[in-house]
């Protein structure tokens, strides 16, 4: 797709100007730094808990795969199609106007702000375990320490946040399959023949059901959540029309292999009835075949992989706000940006509210509420897909959905289905999410009459 040069170019260093100068490679650092974190060294125990099977936690991780592809199908049309910063707010706020967008862009930034808050949690009770282990304060010190040292890095510019982006993203990956090769050398104490068997004498028949697969399934799309990353960089990328959808499927399928690979490798050291609810099966696993200090390799390991996914979204929120406050759905100061590309404000907004969620929630309930938004996100982005296909068929689309409408009806579909079984299985945070829902309009007119008032 050609690109028309428009006033936020490559070049631009002035204040209000995003730098238009990231391209597939950072996209792909994003989607698979911003994707794989601490949650597949650790979740393994707890869906191996609630599945019991191999071939049914196998079975779960490829679904979710699918799952995170079949969105990437639908919003690849979103992106290309209108590629402005902001992220889900853009195509939402096109589709249902200024109410609708407001409801999607506010619950975007509020899931990855409780995102980041409870990865923040987990980065400082790691450090703190391995650094300071007799120090009550210690995890409060290292959650806000790496939001800071991440900010400032933020702060200086794009150029130094797309850097870390990939230093990360490379050193996750290679650390993730050397911990894969080193289990499948060094491990084979049970074969996966042995470890059904195993599961099968460890844990009741019959305890299978549609809750249970639905919290496991809630903790693999958790797992798999990032995918979408790249999106919210689209107005700075040379060639958003090519770029995106590549980032997009070839960081998910990146992902798809990583994910799969890991859980073999776990199963290949630990029977099924050591894996159920272990709380950091990675580091059971080298513990097993290297002694007990070899857990801190994983912790390390860990502390990296949360490094990537903090920056990710240090990155992706403030563009967020960038865009409400273009949109007069947030302060106008949300809209500036400094010479280095970094829309400052919604960047120390974002840390002063990561910390303040991260002082007052559980890792658990932080997740389940913030899965509550992400799914029905996913709804009203699937719908805008329609909408926009139905209002505006003459807009152009570098790329466009693969099996319309049947693809994104299923995806839909799906989506529903999560929607309500996610009610069914975490009642109390999916209603707090709901209050939250509903309190939305009174804040939207709030903030509407005031944006209004200052103009």
């Amino acid at each position: 797709m050609k690109i028309v040069p428009t006033t936020h170019d490559v070049q631009s260093a002035e204040p209000s100007k995003l730098l238009r100068i990231l391209g597939v490679t950072f996209g792909l650092a994003v989607a698979v730094g911003g994707t794989i974190g601490v949650g597949i060294l650790r979740t393994p125990g707890s869906i191996a808990e609630q599945l019991g099977s191999v071939w049914l936690i196998l079975l779960a991780w490829t679904i979710g795969g699918a799952y995170c592809l079949l969105g990437a199908n639908y919003l690849a049309e979103l992106a290309t199609m209108v590629p402005k910063a902001g992220g889900f707010f853009i195509y939402a706020r096109r589709a249902y106007g200024a109410y609708g967008g407001f409801v999607v862009g506010w619950s975007d930034w509020l899931y990855n702000t409780l995102g980041l808050s409870f990865i923040a949690v987990v980065f400082g009770e790691y450090s703190a375990g391995l650094l300071t282990p007799n120090f009550e304060g210690g995890r409060i010190i290292f959650s806000v320490s790496i939001l800071i040292i991440l900010a400032i890095l933020n702060w200086v510019g794009l150029r130094a946040g797309s850097a870390t982006q990939k230093v990360t993203s490379v050193i996750k990956a290679v650390a993730l399959l050397a911990f894969v090769a080193a289990c499948f050398i060094y491990g084979g104490q049970t074969d996966m023949a042995g470890s059904v068997k195993t599961v099968a004498d460890a844990i009741p028949t019959g305890t299978f059901s549609f809750v249970a697969f639905i919290l496991a399934f809630q903790l693999v799309l958790g797992t798999y959540d990032g995918w979408h990353s790249p999106i919210y960089f689209a107005e700075e990328d040379t060639d958003p029309g090519r770029n995106l959808p590549r980032s997009l499927f070839g960081g998910i399928l990146l992902i798809i292999v990583i994910y799969l690979l890991v859980n073999m490798a776990l199963f290949y050291v630990l029977p099924i009835s050591e894996l159920a609810g272990s709380k950091f099966a990675g580091a059971d696993a080298m513990s097993l075949l290297f002694g007990p200090t070899s857990g801190k390799i994983i912790t390390i390991l860990a502390l990296v992989s949360l490094m990537g996914i903090i920056n990710a979204l240090l990155m992706m929120n403030p563009r967020i706000m960038l865009a409400l406050g273009r949109e007069g759905a947030f302060t106008s100061k949300a809209a500036v940006v400094n010479k280095g590309g970094t829309p400052v404000f919604g960047l120390f907004f974002t840390v002063l509210a990561v910390i303040l969620f991260s002082s007052i929630g559980t890792f658990e309930t932080l997740l389940a509420i913030s899965q509550f938004f992400a799914v029905t996100i996913t709804i009203l982005l699937v719908g805008s897909l329609f909408v926009l296909r139905r209002r505006e068929p003459d807009l152009p689309r570098p790329f466009k959905a693969w099996g319309y409408p049947f693809a994104p009806a299923l995806m839909l579909l799906l989506a529903i289905a999560l929607f309500i079984g996610y009610i069914v299985s975490n009642p109390y945070p999916s209603l707090y999410a709901i209050v939250g829902l509903f309190l939305s309009y009174p804040i939207f007119r709030l903030i509407r009459g005031q944006s209004a008032a200052s103009e």
